[in-house]
C-alpha cells in the first residue's frame, strides 16, 4: 500500500497493491497493521454502501465534534468523482477542495480525515460506493453545505440538466453560513 499526499493536510490517496493475472485480480482492500506502519491509528466502526445512478450528487456531508468522522472512501462497481472539503477554521487550506476520480478499475481509496466535508458524484451508468467510518453516524450532528456553493465553485463533471441531488441536499447552507465546529 502507497499513501500520496494531496496538498490537503491529512487528505490522502491510498494506492493498494493490486495482483492481476488471468483469473481476475486481488489486493488488500484495508490493513491495519500496514496503515499504523505509516502512522494511521483508526479504529473503524461503521462501514456504509451506496448505489447511485449517472448524475448523482450526494453530498457534502459531515459530522460535528465530538461525533465528527474519519471516512475511507473506495468504488466497488462504476467511477465517481469524490471530493473532500477542508472546514478546519485554523488551517491554512481552509474551505479548499480537492477532487479524485476512484473506479472500480484505478482501486484508489481516499481517506478523509475529521473536519472535512465530503461529496461525490456518479460519473459511471451507475457506482457502488463503500466507505468505513471510525465514528457512528449521529443524527443530531449531521450537517453539511451546498453541493454547488458559488464560493467553492466544484466542477462536479455532470452536465448541469442532469444533475440529480436529494432534497435534503438541496437546502444545505452555503459554507459562509454553516454550522462548524472543526
Amino acid at each position: 500500500m502507497e499513501t500520496e499526499e494531496t496538498g490537503i493536510e491529512g487528505l490522502l490517496v491510498i494506492r493498494p497493491r493490486v495482483f492481476k493475472d488471468a483469473r481476475g485480480y486481488f489486493f488488500e482492500s484495508y490493513n491495519d497493521r500496514e496503515m499504523r506502519s505509516k502512522g494511521l491509528h483508526f479504529s473503524w466502526v461503521q462501514d456504509n454502501q451506496s448505489r447511485s445512478g449517472y448524475g448523482v450528487i450526494r453530498g457534502l456531508h459531515f459530522q460535528l465534534e465530538p461525533y465528527a468522522q474519519t471516512k475511507l472512501v473506495r468504488v466497488l462497481r462504476g467511477e465517481i468523482l469524490d471530493v473532500a472539503v477542508d472546514l478546519r477554521k485554523d488551517s491554512p487550506t481552509y474551505g479548499k477542495w480537492k477532487s479524485l476520480v476512484l473506479s472500480e478499475d484505478n482501486f484508489l481509496q481516499l481517506l478523509i480525515p475529521k473536519g472535512f466535508a465530503h461529496g461525490f458524484s456518479v460519473l459511471s451508468d451507475e457506482a457502488v460506493v463503500f466507505y468505513k467510518c471510525d465514528q457512528f453516524y449521529h443524527p443530531a450532528s449531521d450537517k453539511g453545505i451546498r453541493y454547488d456553493d458559488p464560493a467553492l465553485a466544484i466542477d462536479w463533471q455532470i452536465p448541469q440538466e442532469k444533475i440529480i441531488v436529494s432534497e435534503k441536499d438541496k437546502k444545505l447552507p452555503l459554507l459562509e453560513e454553516a454550522e462548524l465546529n472543526f
